[in-house]
């Protein structure tokens, strides 16, 4: 679905660079879903688009409010927050509604967590996860594109974007590629529990990390 992009890069990016949070991994959220929509473009949920998106739009406002408010070397926190909260709900597999209510909500909490940590896929994956896996990817895959693009006007607006972590995206897209092409080739081969078990675990491992080493800068 793509949210192991943020899920595990976010907190290793805090660890190792934080100054690049969180405009660079929206960079590349907004990249990555392209590679999904060339092929399933045609199950994208439209409704529910119609109704997060305009709530995306309120709730990244208040995330451009939270990254003016964090120092670089702090935003490890509400990232490390959410991560392990999204690790939590994908354990515990919540299944809600999925109505105009809960889209809305679930924008408005994506808009504001997707903004100031670049982690902005979980409320709405948590309203998708029953649905048919080519919805699923291909929904997500242009509410993160069209999220991720309103989160950078907005952090643009503010002054708050650096070119050179767009040309650093850039650089990085490649990999993104051929991680979608290894993972097409590995699928078959790699039993999923394994897989899902070890990713939630250094997303986890990750998450704590950076919530420590981002304590001291409060």
């Amino acid at each position: 679905m793509g949210l192991g992009l943020g899920l595990v890069t976010a907190p290793i990016v805090v660890l190792l660079a934080p100054e690049l949070m969180p405009d660079l991994m929206l960079w590349l959220a907004m990249l990555f879903p392209f590679v999904t929509l060339v092929r399933e473009h045609h199950q994208i949920h439209w409704p529910g688009l119609g109704w997060s998106l305009p709530s995306r739009i309120v709730g990244t406002g208040v995330g451009v409010l939270v990254v003016a408010s964090f120092e670089p070397a702090a935003l490890g926190i509400p990232v490390g927050i959410m991560v392990l909260l999204s690790v939590l709900l994908t354990i515990r597999a919540v299944e809600l509604p999925l109505n105009p209510g809960t889209l809305s909500i679930a924008g408005f909490v994506s808009g504001v967590t997707g903004t100031a940590t670049s982690i902005g896929g979980p409320p709405m994956a948590v309203l998708y996860q029953h649905r048919h896996p080519q919805q699923i990817r291909s929904t997500l895959g242009l509410y993160f594109i069209a999220g991720a693009a309103l989160s950078l006007v907005g952090l643009g607006l503010a002054g708050a974007l650096e070119l050179s972590h767009f040309l650093l995206a850039l650089v990085l897209a490649p990999a993104l590629v051929l991680g979608f092409a290894l993972s097409r080739a590995l699928d078959r081969w790699i039993p999923r529990h394994h897989i899902r078990t070890g990713v939630l675990l250094v997303c986890a491992l990750s998450a704590v990390a950076a919530l420590v080493r981002s304590l001291p800068a409060l």
